[in-house]
């Protein structure tokens, strides 16, 4: 197959493109924009492979969209690209509603049309696959709320979206099944819960907290740090993703969860404590943690119900929260550089062709 994959440098979309590249003989066209969240960097291990191509193109720019879809020619698309920071949307939300909800139209009819060139045969093995957040669905009741066995977000749950950013997430899912229902244009939906791993940019709660504990700055927690998330090893995610858009069914949604719901506090803690072992100093990590203002319109609790993926589609994480963090954490440990590199701007400079 050969896959267009649109904000295939950021951190999901990143991974998903050196799986393909690494595991599979498909072929990749990435395709980003690159805003401060895409980094060239992080796909070095592949960018070198003949089957890699790179586009540097808006999803909001139509006629760039044509272009790459004709001279292309891809059998698949794996939508990747938007804008995906809540606390930026809540400051910032016109970007939002640009990328997630204009661009994803753009996608939409840009592939919509290249779709109605192909032969009856390729039409049918063409997919269009949507790649959303659990956030969509709002939130759920919090274990001090409710007693007994709590709900879990299924693919039937109504949408809910607390946030600009799951807002403008859910308005793209809207639109999605919509092309599918009114054209008959292939599209699968998936939505993920909270995503983490390598290559992951600052500004997210699991690599804030590593680089933050490792400066000597402070640990900032939201409110009383109880709110709930389900946690997903990315290259987990990455492999359930191509499952999706390889053996997925047209018309469907599949919930990709990680079975790890975790307490903000208790992820902090756990890096402290992973972080007393391997990088141990004088005072532990944890004298660093704060309580901050809790955010507006917080959603207390998200947990993924992904058995469907499971029994339609034989996937199950491999990493455990333990595992998987652990992997995170020396990972970051191991790529001072990388980080170095972010957090001054520096990848941003050099894509720039500043230096």
């Amino acid at each position: 197959m050969k896959i267009l994959i649109t904000g295939g440098a950021g951190f999901i979309g990143s991974a998903v493109v050196r799986h393909i590249i690494k595991n599979t003989s498909d072929s990749v066209i990435n395709l980003d924009k690159l805003t401060y969240a895409g980094n060239l960097e992080s796909l070095k291990s592949v960018d070198c492979n003949d089957r890699y191509t790179f586009e540097q193109v808006d999803i909001c720019n139509r006629e760039e969209l044509d272009r790459v879809f004709k001279s292309h020619k891809p059998d698949a698309v794996m939508h990747l690209a938007a804008e995906s920071h809540v606390d930026r949307s809540i400051t910032g939300p016109a970007e939002f509603i640009q990328t997630n909800i204009v661009g994803t139209y753009n996608l939409l009819e840009a592939a919509r049309e290249y779709w109605n060139t192909l032969n009856e045969g390729d039409k049918k093995s063409f997919r269009f696959h949507h790649i959303s957040t659990d956030e969509v669905y709002g939130d759920l009741p919090h274990p001090d709320e409710q007693e007994g066995e709590l709900p879990l977000f299924t693919e039937e749950t109504s949408y809910a979206p607390s946030s600009p950013y799951s807002a403008s997430k859910a308005s793209s899912d809207h639109l999605v099944r919509a092309w599918l229902r009114t054209y008959s244009f292939p599209t699968i939906v998936t939505n993920c819960s909270n995503n983490y791993g390598p290559y992951h940019f600052p500004e997210k709660l699991i690599p804030l907290v590593i680089l933050n504990a490792l400066e000597g700055k402070d640990l900032p927690i939201y409110g009383k740090g109880d709110q709930i998330r389900d946690w997903l090893y990315v290259e987990d995610h990455a492999r359930a993703l191509y499952k999706v858009v390889t053996e997925g069914i047209v018309g469907e949604t599949y919930n990709i969860g990680g079975h790890n719901e975790k307490q903000n506090l208790e992820v902090v803690q756990t890096i402290c404590e992973i972080l007393d072992t391997l990088v141990p100093k004088k005072s532990k990590y944890a004298e660093q943690i704060i309580y901050v203002t809790d955010r507006p319109g917080h959603d207390r609790r998200y947990a993924i119900d992904s058995s469907k993926m499971s029994k339609e589609l034989n996937w199950m994480p491999v990493e455990t929260f333990e595992t998987g963090l652990r992997k995170t954490i020396e990972w970051y440990l191991s790529n001072q550089q990388w980080c170095k590199n972010v957090q001054d701007g520096s990848y941003q400079r050099e894509r720039l062709g500043e230096l």
